[in-house]
C-alpha cells in the first residue's frame, strides 16, 4: 500500500507541476486557424507554385543590431526592421489572401514592446490566422560552422519561449529555415528535429552538389543527422531552396530593387502583362524540372526587404491574379500566397520516398574557386571570447539557481543572467561568431557580451555571498591567459574560489601573475597544495603591453566538486628577486605518468608522443606554417581570400622557421617548453602532473604583412600515423564525422582548389587515427582544419588579408586595436591525447567539456573571514561519466530548466556508450525536486506532445518512433548522444 500511495502522490505532483509551468503559456481557447489548418486549398492537377513573401535581417553584418533594426547608419546600407515590420503588419490588413513570414525573434521581440496593446491584439490576430507566420524562431539565424551546440541550443529556446509566451501554440514554428548560412552541419540538423520541426530549408550549398541534385530531383531530402540516435529521432526533412532565398530573375518588386513593376492599364503603352506572365510561368515550369512533386516554392524577398512592403503586394497581387487567369485558357499552373509550413504540408501529402543524407553539407563552395571555408577560423579572438562569455553563461545561470533569489538582488547589488543571455544569443548568428561581419560590428558583439559579463559578475557573487556565508567582494581577472590581474600581482595574501559548472569533480592547472618568488597554498581542508613559481616568459610580456607588471606566475592544481566550488588560500613566503634558471635549449623530455613528450634538441622542436599507460609512441613534429592569400590576380580566377573565403595562391606552405629558439622549466607541478620561432610565433608546449594531455600554448600576431601580401598561418602536426587520407571532425562540438580527403560522399568530386576544398570546422575536436593509435586535438574556439598528407593535420589559428573578397561585407580581414595598432595578436590552447581508438573518446569527450565548460575564478583579497564555507556542491554526488548537465537555469519563480546528456556516440567507447539511469529526485544537494515534466529539446512542447511528419527515405522502411519507457517515476536513462530537458519543480531544502 505504501509503495502505490508514494506513486500516486507524485503523479499529482507531476500534473501539478505540469499544470502551472505550462511552457506555451495560457492556452486559450479560441478558434485558431494557424498552421497548417491555416493553409489555402491546392490544384492536385496543376503545378503549385507558392509564393512566399520574407525577408532576411541579419542581426548585425555592415551595421550593428540597433543600426539595423532603427534605420540607423544607411549610408552603410539602407535597413531598418522596425519599418518593415511597421509596414507588413499594414498591408497584410489590406488583403486577408496575403501572407507574410517572420525568423528573427530577437528583432521582433524589440519591435513587439514598442507596440500599443491595440495593435498587438491585431498582430495576434494575425497569427492565430496564419497569415503571420513565424518559421525558425531561434533569436537568431545562426551559423552552423563555428557555433556551439549549448549556445544554438540557448538562443533557439530564448526566441521559441518568447513566441509561445506571447502567442501561444499559433506562435510555434513548424519549420527550421536557414536560408543564409554558409553550409549546414549535421548536428544542427539533429537539433531541429529533437525541437520538434517538421522539416528544414536553406538556401545554400555546393555548386557542384547542387547541379547532381538538380539532375536526380534530389534537392529534397531526408536527413539523417545522428548514427546514435534511434530513427526517426533525428531524421529532418531537408528542402533546397531554388534561388537561394531571392525571387526568380525578373519578379523582385521591393524598393531596393531595379525590376519592372507590372503594368496593367491596356491605354497605356508600356503594358506587360502579357510577358510578366509568359516570364513567370517559364520560370516556373523550368523550376518544376528538377524538383519531385507538382509543388514548388519562390522566396519573394531578400536582405532587409519589405520597408515599404505596398510594392511587393501590389505586385504579386497583380501576379497571382494574371497568371491564373491563364487557367481558363489551359495552363496548367497555380500560384497562391504561402508559407514554408504550407508548402512542406504537400510535399508531406505527396506520400513519396525520399533520397536517404548522413553526412552535411560542408565545406561549400559557389564556385571552382570560392570555397567559403575561411571563416571558420576568421576573428580569431572574437571566436575564443564567445567561447569564453558561453561558459561564464552557464556558470551564472548555474549560480543564479544554487543561490536562490538573492542572486539577483543581493549584497553587491541587482545582477542578472539575461543581458548575458541575450548578448549570447545574438553572437550566435551567421555574421557573428562566424567573423563574417564589419569591424565595428565584431567590436559591438564584444562589447554585448562584456556588458552582458558585468551584470552576470554581480550575480554571480550574490550568489557566492550567499553560499559562502562571506560578504567580501570578489574580484574576476579576465586577462589571465595575458598574465594579468591586479589583486594577484599586488596582493601577499588572497583567496581563489574555483567554481566547477560540469557534472564531475575536475583537476585544473591554475595560474596567476604574482610577484613574489615563494608562496604557500591551502585547500578548502587547510591541507598544503604543491605549488611552483615561474617566470613569466617574453612572448606574455610583449603580448600584455602595459596592462600588468607581474614578473613570475604562481601556478598549482585545483580541484572543485561537481556543480560547486572550492576555496584555496595563497599566501606570499619569499618577495625578493630570486634568479630562475631556466635550461637553455630543449631537453630531450618531458613526462609525467600518462605521457612522454620528445624533442629535438638541435631544432627545439617537437620530435615524438608516447602513452606511457599504453606504452604506444608515435612521431610527431609540428611547426607554423603560412599560406600566402590570393589577391586575385590569378588566370584562373580573380577570387582573393577574405572574411569568408580562403584561397592560398599556392598549395606548399611556407615553414615560419625551421627551428625555435627554446628554454625550458621542470617542477613538481608543470613542465613546460618555451618556444620562440619569430618575433610573432610562439609557443609553450605543457605538460602537468596529472594531465592525459599535453597543452600547446600558441601566440600568433601580429601577422607581417609589409610584403604587400595577406597570410593564413596554421599549425601543423605530422605523424607516423597511417591514415588513409581520412581524418575526423566534431559537428557543433557533438558527434564526429569521417572526413576523407578530395571526396564528397554523396556525389563525385571534382576538386579545384586542393587546400581550401579540404577544410572543414573544428568546433572542439579533430582527430587522426589508424588500428593502433589516435590522435586527438581538441581546441579552445572555432577553427578550420584539414588533412592535406597522411598522418598529418592541420589547424588554422590566425589570418590577416588584405583584400575583400566580394561576398558583401566591403572590408579586408584586418585586425587590429588600440592595444595592437600594428595587427591583432591571437592566443590558444590545444590539447593533445594519444590513446588506443577504441578506447579515445574516454579521453577526449570529458576534456572538451572542461575546455568549453571550464571554471570561474573568483579571488577575494586577505585571508577568508573564519565562518566562510570554503567547499560546497550542488550536487549529492558526480554524475555517471556519460552523463553531462548542459543546462540548468531559472525558469521562473519556482521552476528550474535542466537539461541532461549522454555525451558519447554509440560507438566510440566499450566503457561509455551504453544507457545511463539517473535519479532526479536524488541529484541535488540543497533542492528539493517536488515534480518535473519532460520537454522537448527547445523547451516548447511538452515531451509526449510532440508530434512530427514522418517520412519515409528511399531503399528502406520507414521508421517508427520507438518510446524507451523509464526504469521508476524518478529514475530516467540517457541512451548515446541523447538529450533530455525538464521542467522541475524545486524547493530549497
Amino acid at each position: 500500500m505504501a509503495a502505490s500511495c508514494k506513486l500516486s502522490t507524485v503523479a499529482f505532483l507531476l500534473l501539478f507541476t505540469r499544470v502551472l509551468s505550462f511552457p506555451v503559456g495560457h492556452e486559450k481557447k479560441e478558434t485558431t486557424t494557424c498552421g497548417y489548418q491555416s493553409c489555402d486549398t491546392t490544384k492536385p492537377t496543376m503545378l503549385n507554385v507558392h509564393l512566399v513573401p520574407h525577408t532576411h535581417d541579419d542581426v548585425g553584418w555592415l551595421k550593428t543590431v540597433d543600426q539595423y533594426f532603427y534605420g540607423d547608419r544607411n549610408d552603410i546600407q539602407h535597413a531598418g526592421v522596425q519599418y518593415i515590420l511597421d509596414s507588413v503588419v499594414d498591408q497584410l490588413l489590406k488583403n486577408p489572401e496575403r501572407r507574410f513570414i517572420y525568423v528573427e525573434t530577437g528583432f521582433f521581440y524589440r519591435w513587439w514592446k514598442q507596440q500599443s496593446a491595440g495593435m498587438q491584439q491585431t498582430v495576434k490576430q494575425l497569427v492565430n490566422e496564419g497569415r503571420l507566420e513565424f518559421v525558425n524562431g531561434g533569436w537568431c539565424m545562426s551559423d552552423e560552422a563555428t557555433t556551439h551546440y549549448s549556445a544554438v541550443i540557448d538562443q533557439m529556446t530564448i526566441g521559441l519561449r518568447f513566441l509561445n509566451e506571447t502567442f501561444g501554440i499559433c506562435g510555434r514554428p513548424r519549420v527550421a529555415w536557414h536560408i543564409d548560412p554558409f553550409g549546414h552541419a549535421r548536428e544542427h540538423a539533429s537539433i531541429f528535429a529533437q525541437m520538434g520541426y517538421d522539416g528544414f530549408f536553406f538556401g545554400r550549398l555546393d555548386y557542384q552538389d547542387r547541379s547532381c541534385r538538380m539532375k536526380a530531383k534530389e534537392q529534397e531530402l531526408l536527413w539523417r543527422a545522428s548514427d546514435s540516435l534511434t530513427p526517426p529521432m533525428a531524421d529532418l526533412f531537408t528542402g533546397i531552396l531554388p534561388n537561394g532565398y531571392n525571387p526568380p530573375e525578373g519578379f523582385c518588386w521591393d524598393q531596393l530593387c531595379s525590376d519592372a513593376p507590372i503594368r496593367d492599364d491596356p491605354d497605356l503603352e508600356d503594358y506587360n502583362v502579357d510577358d510578366v506572365v509568359q516570364r513567370f510561368l517559364r520560370a516556373a515550369k523550368s523550376q518544376a524540372l528538377v524538383y519531385k512533386t507538382n509543388h514548388i516554392i519562390m522566396t519573394m524577398g531578400s536582405d532587409f526587404q519589405y520597408e515599404n512592403a505596398n510594392l511587393w503586394y501590389k505586385n504579386l497581387d497583380k501576379l497571382i491574379r494574371y497568371v491564373n487567369a491563364q487557367q481558363a485558357n489551359g495552363s496548367n499552373v497555380n500560384v497562391l500566397y504561402s508559407t514554408p509550413s504550407c508548402y512542406l504540408q504537400e510535399l508531406h501529402r505527396a506520400n513519396l520516398t525520399w533520397a536517404l543524407k548522413t553526412d552535411d553539407f560542408f565545406p561549400y563552395a559557389d564556385n571552382a574557386h570560392n570555397f567559403w571555408t575561411g571563416y571558420f577560423t576568421s576573428r580569431p579572438a572574437l571566436k575564443r571570447y564567445e567561447r569564453i562569455s558561453n561558459s561564464n553563461l552557464q556558470s551564472c545561470n548555474q549560480l543564479e539557481v544554487l543561490g536562490g533569489p538573492v542572486s539577483r538582488k543581493g549584497l553587491f547589488g541587482q545582477g542578472d543572467s539575461e543581458t548575458l543571455r541575450k548578448a549570447m544569443a545574438v553572437a550566435q548568428h551567421h555574421d557573428a561568431v562566424s567573423g563574417t561581419e564589419k569591424q565595428h560590428v565584431a567590436n559591438d558583439y564584444a562589447k554585448r557580451l562584456a556588458k552582458g559579463w558585468q551584470h552576470c559578475q554581480v550575480l554571480v557573487s550574490n550568489s557566492l555571498a550567499s553560499l559562502t556565508g562571506s560578504s567580501a567582494e570578489r574580484i574576476y581577472c579576465d586577462n589571465l591567459n595575458v598574465s594579468v590581474c591586479p589583486l594577484t600581482e599586488s596582493s601577499k595574501k588572497f583567496s581563489v574560489s574555483v567554481y566547477n559548472p560540469l557534472g564531475r569533480t575536475v583537476t585544473w592547472p591554475v595560474r596567476l601573475p604574482v610577484n613574489g618568488t615563494k608562496y604557500g597554498v591551502t585547500d578548502a581542508q587547510g591541507k598544503s597544495v604543491d605549488c611552483q613559481v615561474l617566470p613569466v616568459s617574453r612572448a606574455t610580456q610583449e603580448v600584455r603591453r602595459s596592462r600588468g607588471f607581474a614578473r613570475n606566475e604562481l601556478v598549482f592544481q585545483v580541484q572543485a566538486p561537481p556543480l560547486g566550488y572550492s576555496t584555496y588560500s595563497v599566501s606570499m613566503l619569499k618577495d625578493q628577486p630570486s634568479p630562475f634558471s631556466p635550461q637553455r635549449g630543449a631537453p630531450t623530455v618531458i613526462r609525467n605518468k600518462f605521457l612522454q613528450v620528445t624533442f629535438d634538441p638541435d631544432t627545439g622542436l617537437l620530435t615524438g608522443l608516447s602513452n606511457l599507460e599504453t606504452k604506444r609512441t608515435i612521431k610527431l613534429t609540428q611547426n607554423f606554417y603560412w599560406y600566402y592569400a590570393s589577391d586575385g590576380n590569378s588566370y584562373e580566377s580573380q577570387q582573393t581570400s577574405g572574411a569568408y573565403i580562403f584561397r592560398p595562391n599556392s598549395s606548399t606552405p611556407v615553414m615560419v622557421n625551421s627551428k625555435a629558439r627554446v628554454e625550458s622549466f621542470q617542477n613538481s607541478v608543470v613542465q613546460e617548453v618555451r618556444q620562440w620561432f619569430t618575433p610573432w610565433v610562439s609557443q609553450v608546449v605543457r605538460l602537468y602532473a596529472d594531465s592525459k594531455a599535453v597543452e600547446l600554448e600558441w601566440t600568433v600576431g601580429p601577422v607581417p604583412v609589409h610584403d604587400g601580401q595577406g597570410k593564413e598561418v596554421i599549425t601543423r602536426l605530422d605523424t607516423s600515423i597511417k591514415t588513409s587520407e581520412f581524418f575526423y571532425t566534431d559537428s557543433n562540438g557533438r558527434e564526429v564525422l569521417q572526413r576523407k580527403k578530395d571526396f564528397r560522399p554523396t556525389w563525385q568530386l571534382k576538386q579545384t582548389e586542393p587546400i581550401a576544398g579540404n577544410y572543414y570546422p573544428i568546433n572542439s575536436r579533430a582527430f587522426i587515427k589508424d588500428d593502433m593509435d589516435q590522435l586527438t586535438v581538441v581546441t579552445d574556439r572555432s577553427q578550420g582544419g584539414a588533412s592535406i598528407y597522411n598522418g598529418s593535420l592541420e589547424i588554422m589559428l590566425h589570418r590577416r588579408l588584405l583584400y575583400d573578397d566580394f561576398r558583401g561585407v566591403g572590408e579586408a580581414l584586418d585586425e587590429s586595436s588600440e592595444i595592437f595598432p600594428d595587427g591583432l595578436v591571437v592566443r590558444g590552447r590545444l590539447l593533445l591525447s594519444l590513446e588506443p581508438p577504441a578506447s579515445a573518446a574516454d579521453t577526449h569527450r570529458p576534456l572538451a567539456q572542461e575546455v568549453v565548460w571550464q571554471p570561474l575564478l573568483s579571488l577575494t583579497d586577505g585571508d577568508p573571514s573564519p565562518n566562510t564555507r570554503l567547499e560546497f556542491s550542488g550536487l549529492q554526488a558526480s554524475l555517471p561519466p556519460a552523463v553531462h548537465l548542459l543546462t540548468l537555469s531559472q525558469w521562473d519563480d519556482e521552476s528550474v530548466l535542466l537539461r541532461l546528456e549522454h555525451q558519447f556516440q554509440s560507438w566510440e567507447s566499450k566503457v561509455s556508450s551504453q544507457p545511463v539511469t539517473v535519479n532526479l529526485q536524488k541529484l541535488f544537494s540543497t533542492l528539493d525536486v517536488l515534480g518535473f515534466s519532460e520537454l522537448n529539446l527547445s523547451a516548447n512542447q511538452w515531451k509526449d506532445e510532440m508530434r512530427r511528419f514522418d517520412w519515409s527515405p528511399e531503399k528502406e522502411e520507414k521508421p517508427l518512433l520507438k518510446i524507451f519507457e523509464d526504469p521508476s517515476v524518478w529514475e530516467i536513462t540517457l541512451r548515446p548522444m541523447e538529450i533530455r530537458t525538464f521542467l522541475l519543480r524545486v524547493t530549497f531544502k
